[in-house]
């Protein structure tokens, strides 16, 4: 097994042979969904998390070896290879070691350096260096030039000749990993990230005061958390603020700092009043000033923004899998809402599939205010349509229309015997992307543009799953500073998160869209498209093997979906299962030894339980893939999504200004950071329940208490009318206005004394305040 197997098996902690099948079956085409669901036998059952940290690692590390070859060729092509280079490059465990070690053979153009080297002062640094009793001034004597060089050096008189000397010391030490990666992690555990307004920058403009709380700020830059360093980047690159690397701690003036201090240690050189000492010291200093201190920033910054949007990346991807195996309403008849005032609410009335039944626009707001109009058309539509649910887009105008929706519903109740719809308010996030999409136009081509998003946010809630996949992840609004992370690697994380979430609930296959079907493992949209036209021109699938009849879908990609794709009703009962079409010679065995029909066997707990896995088994399935299909048999078809529940919005509560202190109230969980959750408590404005506020204990990030789509109970702390902020809390023990801080909060996050202002160290509704402005006003 290759080195890269071993030491991806070390990091997840796992065995060797576990990673080496992974890799195999990856390199073979298989899917991460496919194998951690049918190869758990090959993988020793490793899971889709697992498989997914697996994969991002074999990239890199197969990246950083095609690297290595490349290094090492190039700097054999040079004829400075040695033994000890070779064996240092060889163990170098990271792109940045790599780099440091390429660094001193890397083509680049004449530097100072190699200019005075090319004038033979490289002997003259070495002496003094080797020599610091010997005179700076009369060594440099004899390599005086009478006239500048035609190398483009002028080395004509002494100081000239020291400053050549000098840059040959400052580059050599410059490039040397031994100074260079020591330097860089104690600035990494020790410096600090100091952030200031640019003082031409104007502190009332709202587009500059946004970054208010980074005016003047300094945190321990290994301590700084995601989503301030993902601000205060912004920050920089909206020119609003100045972010500078500082040492632990200033020098005095006329004094050495402390990175010199360092670098001088690390050299092993220290000022002895020697006569070279003073010269030596001003090329230390000049090495830090000129060639260090500003790569060691530029690196640690780049460290810092790689870190940063990792866990912004984890957090959308986390937010985003909440959202997507959010309970669905399923299969009722439902009216989706999508509000406007001057333009009107577009209206879209779908049935229990999902097909557009109905549209029509109302316009109860201003300048029509046709309330009895807008009243009388919803309710002919809820009447004719038997409409259950009633879906509301949370945008402009959401919380005028869910007043007219609350009037609609007393009128229903006054009426005898009749069932009234429920009315749930529903995120519109990416309707207006899905709207203008071609996928919209080739579904709804009949439907004018602004009544499309009406039918997603109808569907959104029957499946919020078949539907969100129609929209570009990026687009559906969980995620913090998406704009400013590496987009080639949200798209990435997205996508698997994408293609996980289909592939664990499965895809029915005779009604599944083809943005649905092309996330289905080992499906194209290509084939996803050849599959919705072969079943348009010969109807439903009847069973699994009909796949195979698809224009190019072959045996191996068959293989990839088949288990996948559910057919309800169809010739086999196996088929609406997640079974894969290769195990049903097991099924058969299992159906052998039970004496019953698939009927019979199918979700009968009592007849599966007094099989033993192991009785199946055969060389090629083993009895982890036996106890799957037994799991399987007894709840076909499971849907691993939680039941459908709403919030129960307080009736009296309908704007901010019927909050009051103390109320609490349910509300759904619709967005989480590290520094919260926001929560939807009926007002049409999310409120905030900082990290503090979770939980009766100490928190560090909020997904470890809450996630997008829960229904949780808060307090109402704090009503900031006037900016349209609430503060939150569901420590439901805890007085309005208490200061939310646990002791250790505040030092957890790198909080110091001086000028290092985390927002834990505030009071609870200001830390809420400014944690919701960084979500809320820095997000866009």
């Amino acid at each position: 097994m290759s080195a890269i197997t071993h030491r991806i098996a070390d990091e997840l902690g796992v065995r060797a042979a576990q990673v080496q099948a992974a890799v195999d079956l990856l390199d073979g085409g298989a899917t991460v969904p496919f194998i951690a669901r049918y190869r758990k036998e090959a993988t020793g059952g490793l899971d889709d998390t697992q498989l997914r940290q697996l994969e991002q690692r074999l990239v890199y590390l197969r990246e950083l070896e095609a690297r290595r070859a490349a290094v090492l060729r190039s700097i054999e092509e040079q004829g400075k290879l040695t033994p000890a280079l070779r064996a240092a490059i060889e163990a170098a465990a990271t792109k940045q070691d790599l780099e440091d070690l390429y660094l001193p053979y890397k083509p680049k153009r004449r530097t100072k350096g190699q200019i005075a080297r090319e004038a033979g002062l490289e002997s003259l640094a070495d002496a003094l260096w080797a020599d610091p009793t010997r005179d700076p001034h009369q060594a440099a004597q004899p390599y005086v030039q009478a006239a500048p060089n035609e190398g483009g050096g002028d080395f004509t008189t002494v100081a000239a000749v020291l400053d050549g000397a000098r840059d040959i010391l400052s580059e050599r030490w410059a490039e040397d990993p031994a100074i260079v990666q020591p330097l860089r992690e104690w600035l990494w555990a020790e410096g600090v990230l100091r952030s200031r307004r640019i003082e031409t920058r104007n502190p009332d403009d709202p587009e500059v005061a946004k970054f208010r709380d980074y005016f003047e700020h300094d945190e321990p830059i290994a301590r700084v958390p995601s989503h301030r360093a993902l601000a205060m980047f912004r920050g920089r690159a909206q020119e609003v603020l100045d972010l500078r690397l500082a040492q632990p701690q200033e020098p005095q003036p006329g004094q050495p700092s402390l990175a010199e201090g360092r670098l001088a240690q690390l050299l092993g050189w220290s000022h002895q009043g020697r006569a070279a000492d003073d010269w030596l010291r001003r090329c230390v200093a000049w090495t830090w000033r000129v060639k260090l201190s500003l790569s060691i920033e530029r690196d640690l910054f780049a460290r810092l923004r790689e870190a940063a949007e990792a866990v912004a990346i984890q957090v959308f991807g986390a937010n985003l899998r909440d959202l997507l195996l959010a309970a669905p309403a399923g299969p009722r008849p439902t009216m989706g809402l999508d509000p406007g005032i001057r333009t009107g609410v577009k209206v879209a009335v779908v049935d229990a599939t999902g097909k557009v039944v109905d549209t029509a626009t109302v316009y109860p707001f201003e300048p029509r205010r046709d309330v009895e109009g807008a009243l009388a058309t919803l309710a002919a539509l809820v009447l004719r349509h038997g409409v259950e649910l009633i879906a509301i887009g949370n945008g402009t105008a959401s919380r005028e229309t869910d007043r007219l929706v609350g009037e609609l519903l007393q009128r229903l109740r006054a009426r005898e015997g009749q069932r009234v719809p429920q009315k749930v308010m529903v995120s519109e996030a990416g309707a207006s992307v899905y709207s203008a999409s071609e996928t919209a136009a080739q579904e709804l081509p009949d439907l004018d543009v602004s009544l499309r998003g009406a039918v997603s946010i109808a569907r959104r809630l029957q499946d919020p799953l078949a539907e969100l996949v129609k929209i570009d992840p990026k687009s559906i609004g969980v995620g913090q500073y998406q704009h400013d992370v590496n987009q080639a690697a949200l798209a990435r994380t997205l996508d698997a998160v994408v293609e996980d979430c289909v592939n664990a609930v499965g895809v029915d296959l005779n009604t599944a869209s083809v943005p649905l079907l092309a996330r289905v493992s080992g499906l194209s949209a290509a084939t996803a498209r050849a599959l919705v036209r072969w079943r348009d021109t010969h109807g439903a699938f009847r069973h699994r093997q009909q796949l195979l009849q698809v224009t190019g879908l072959g045996p191996k990609t068959f293989e990839q979906c088949a288990g996948f794709l559910r057919i309800r009703g169809g010739d086999n009962p196996l088929d609406m299962t997640g079974v894969h079409p290769e195990t049903y010679p097991v099924v058969q065995r299992i159906l052998a030894a039970a004496g019953r029909p698939i009927e019979a066997v199918m979700g009968k707990a009592e007849v599966l339980r007094t099989l033993k896995p192991e009785a199946f088994a055969d060389e090629r399935f083993g009895p982890v893939t036996v106890r799957d299909i037994l799991a399987e048999l007894e709840k076909p078809g499971r849907d691993p999504r939680p039941d459908f529940r709403v919030a129960r919005f307080e009736e009296s509560v309908q704007d901010l200004r019927d909050l009051k202190p103390g109320m609490v109230l349910e509300g759904t969980v619709t967005n989480v950071a590290q520094f919260g959750a926001f929560v939807d408590i009926g007002v049409h404005q999310d409120g905030l329940v900082h990290v503090s506020e979770l939980a009766n204990r100490y928190v560090a990030d909020a997904r470890e208490v809450v996630k997008a789509g829960d229904i949780v109970r808060v307090k109402v702390l704090e009503i900031d009318v006037p900016r349209q902020r609430i503060a939150l809390s569901m420590r439901l023990d805890a007085p309005p206005g208490a200061a939310a801080p646990r002791a250790g909060y505040a030092a957890a996050h790198g909080v110091r004394g001086g000028q290092v202002r985390p927002r834990a160290a505030e009071p609870a509704p200001t830390a809420m305040a400014s944690a919701f402005a960084k979500l809320q006003g820095l997000r866009r």
